[in-house]
């Protein structure tokens, strides 16, 4: 049998700028909540539609609606069109834009394909992290200006098509937001391209209340945190020279040869079916308390939790005596004791409150290694919601600590089931299949596209060999759920 070659080419690269700009000259200023992640750290969202039409098509009516649509909602996140910029210390970072911004787009073409990539089955689908790698939207070269200050673009977008198959619509967006505030982004461009006109989509988007809000002052600073943030992000910033000038995004998926990305569902029957398992085992292992509220986020992410360190168990330190880390982050918007609205465009995330630890010998435990997980996570969130920003003046250091501590296997989550973006709709059907590319010791979120609704989807990248490991141990896991 032949192999077939699929070819991947750039059709163009432009430049898209805001209908309609308003200023001059304009700075945003970022938040304590945007510091720990302030800089090069990206993310990604891919949406896969089905698209059967010729390429004249694509290239004759729809690029063109996309493009226009794209400016029409750059108008109302216009600083995202701006560029971050980070001057030494002690100059505070920030978003500079001006009327001649503009974001870079990228069109492509592919032969690959478009069934596989988009092929979703009962229980897991897998695809070599090679084909998917082309269809992220590569942030260009990072630069720095004569006065030593790192310039970085905050988002980058790129539309591959398929011929007679299928489109890839993908965002890759700086930290300085997070990820509902891409979401949100991606949410108003499909709103707005679905729209006859552009008079529609104006009554209907002010309709919805969706405008986007970059006011930095509904953010209240805890006395001296920022302070402390910025003089561990003066830190990490020193470093920069030597690791980041000159490369792009691309230089990040060498490190991905041999990978695969497999897609693992967990449909609402499956959720409800490990729900009902964990407070069986909970009763049979007679502990003291109630379960926990048992959401469909904590009992996914303990039981991928404990099935990802009984795969990676071997690969380092044999000690069952460590601790293992799991991390995630939370949206604050609904926990500070004043409102913050929902379309608020910024980092409002708590990140070092969210990293817990187990013992491994707890959580690798045949009869109460998941329990352990869900306590865990469960007792974390508990506390989160009462004070979402405790020791937010160590979040930077903590993290800074847990990528230098040997013999850790630390599991951190991306992505939400929360964020909806299965609805993301340009005009021509919902997304077949939602993808986010991320490092080997991540695990990716976004609610199922099933039709039931109610399920999540979990992304988990691994070399192949311990892929092939993980689906062996995710299946007895399962199978020991179905028989108990």
């Amino acid at each position: 049998m032949t192999e077939t070659t699929c070819l991947f080419k750039i059709l163009e690269h432009c430049k898209i700028s805001p209908a309609v700009t308003q200023v001059s000259t304009a700075s945003l200023p970022l938040t304590f909540l945007d510091i720990p992640c302030c800089g090069p750290l990206c993310f990604n969202q891919l949406f896969f539609y089905e698209f059967p039409h010729p390429t004249h098509h694509f290239v004759d009516t729809i690029l063109p609606a996309l493009k226009h649509s794209l400016s029409l909602t750059l108008q109302h996140f216009h600083p995202l069109a701006g560029i971050l910029l980070c001057p030494p210390p002690p100059n505070e970072p920030y978003i500079h834009y001006t009327n001649n911004d503009s974001v870079s787009l990228t069109i492509a073409e592919s032969t690959s394909n478009f069934n596989h990539i988009i092929s979703k089955h009962p229980h897991v689908s897998m695809i070599d992290l090679k084909e998917l790698a082309p269809f992220v939207p590569k942030m260009p070269p990072i630069t720095s200006t004569n006065n030593d200050i790192f310039v970085f673009p905050i988002v980058v977008f790129q539309i591959t098509f398929f011929p007679n198959n299928g489109l890839c619509i993908g965002i890759t967006s700086r930290h300085v937001i997070d990820a509902r505030s891409s979401s949100h982004f991606m949410k108003s461009w499909a709103i707005i391209n679905s729209q006859t006109s552009s008079e529609d989509y104006l009554s209907n988007f002010l309709d919805e209340k969706s405008l986007p809000v970059f006011d930095r002052e509904v953010i209240k600073n805890p006395d001296g945190v920022k302070d402390i943030l910025l003089r561990d992000y003066f830190q990490w910033r020193g470093d920069w020279v030597n690791c980041l000038l000159g490369k792009t995004t691309d230089d990040s998926y060498a490190k991905y040869e041999d990978a695969v990305k497999g897609t693992f569902v967990f449909s609402q029957k499956k959720i409800e079916r490990l729900k009902s398992w964990v407070s069986r085992r909970w009763k049979k292992l007679n502990q003291e308390e109630s379960p926990p509220y048992l959401s469909k986020f904590v009992v996914t992410c303990a039981f991928i939790w404990v099935c990802f360190l009984k795969t990676k168990r071997d690969s380092k330190n044999e000690d069952d005596n460590l601790e293992e880390y799991f991390i995630f982050s939370a949206d604050c918007r609904n926990l500070m004791e004043y409102p913050i609205p929902e379309t608020y465009m910024g980092n409002c995330l708590t990140l070092g409150q969210c990293g817990i630890s187990a013992k491994r010998k707890e959580l690798l435990d045949e009869e109460k290694g998941v329990v352990t997980a869900i306590k865990t996570i469960a007792q974390k969130i508990s506390k989160l919601r009462q004070k979402p920003l405790e020791d937010a003046e160590s979040w930077a250091h903590d993290f800074k600590k847990l990528s230098t501590i040997l013999g850790i296997q630390t599991l951190y989550v991306t992505g939400s089931p929360n964020f909806g973006l299965y609805g993301v709709d340009f005009g021509f059907g919902k997304p077949k299949k939602v993808e986010m590319v991320h490092g080997q010791d991540g695990l990716a979120l976004v609610e199922s596209g099933d039709e039931e609704g109610g399920g999540i989807e979990v992304g988990l990248i691994f070399k192949k060999a311990e892929m092939e490991d993980f689906i062996s141990v995710f299946e007895r896991g399962f199978a020991e759920i179905n028989s108990d």
